[in-house]
């Protein structure tokens, strides 16, 4: 399948449910788009959209799913690296094995995915990655998830100099407490991010989306190696 004329290609890494699925919908409605997801099911997703089943924590699969976009669609001008993993990790009781799949999923996968696909990028293609404002807010009982996220913001500043003569941006986006299905909150947790938030109110999905839709767009053209805070003034 050949893109429209002016249209195009963008790979979503975990499409298929809350915040990378609102990405994914919003850009399908004038992208050709690609999602990476770790289980089969995809419901709801328009069938245009094409979806690659794998483990982004499996180096193997980064060249697969980007074999696999380009098989369809020939090339690749956008990538947001949205799957994530969390993990409990109190420092006097945690699981190495699940620290480490999360560090997988949350640093290397980018790398890894990044890596793939830098063959068939060009000049003006953009990557954006989701980061989480827990890079620079230390989150309870949680250390290395934030700590993850700061590494993947650390390194969106260094691809973002490496590419940069290759005419290829990479930013962050860091959302706040985002109101999403597959992370169900208590009515009193409710209320306590919404008391810490200066806009009193969750983020959406939808907010999300249209940070990352200004991150690829020509308007954002001379913006790079930035991380884009979305949390409605989160802690502030």
């Amino acid at each position: 399948m050949t893109p429209a004329i002016g249209q195009k290609v963008a790979l979503v890494t975990g499409a298929t449910r809350g915040i990378g699925r609102a990405i994914a919908l919003d850009l399908s409605l004038d992208h050709a788009v690609a999602i990476g997801h770790r289980s089969t099911a995809a419901e709801g997703l328009p069938d245009a959209i094409l979806t690659v089943a794998g483990d982004l924590a499996d180096p193997a699969h980064h060249k697969a799913l980007v074999g696999a976009v380009i098989d369809r669609f020939g090339r690749i001008d956008v990538i947001i690296n949205n799957a994530g993993s969390v993990a409990s990790s109190p420092v006097d009781d945690f699981d190495l094995a699940a620290c480490r799949a999360m560090l997988d999923v949350n640093v290397l996968a980018p790398h890894g995915v990044l890596s793939a696909a830098l063959p068939y990028l060009q000049a003006g293609s953009v990557v954006v990655n989701i980061s989480s404002v827990n890079a620079v807010l230390p989150l309870g009982g949680a250390s290395l998830f934030g700590a993850s996220k700061a590494a993947l913001e650390l390194w969106t500043r260094g691809m973002a100099k490496e590419l940069g003569l290759r005419g290829i941006r990479v930013n962050a986006v860091a959302p706040g407490a985002i109101d999403i299905d597959d992370a169900p909150r208590s009515p009193e947790l409710r209320q306590r991010f919404m008391d810490a938030t200066a806009l009193d109110r969750l983020g959406t999905p939808g907010d999300i989306a249209a940070a990352v839709r200004f991150l690829i767009s020509d308007q954002a053209a001379f913006i790079t190696g930035e991380v884009l805070t979305v949390s409605g003034g989160y802690r502030l």
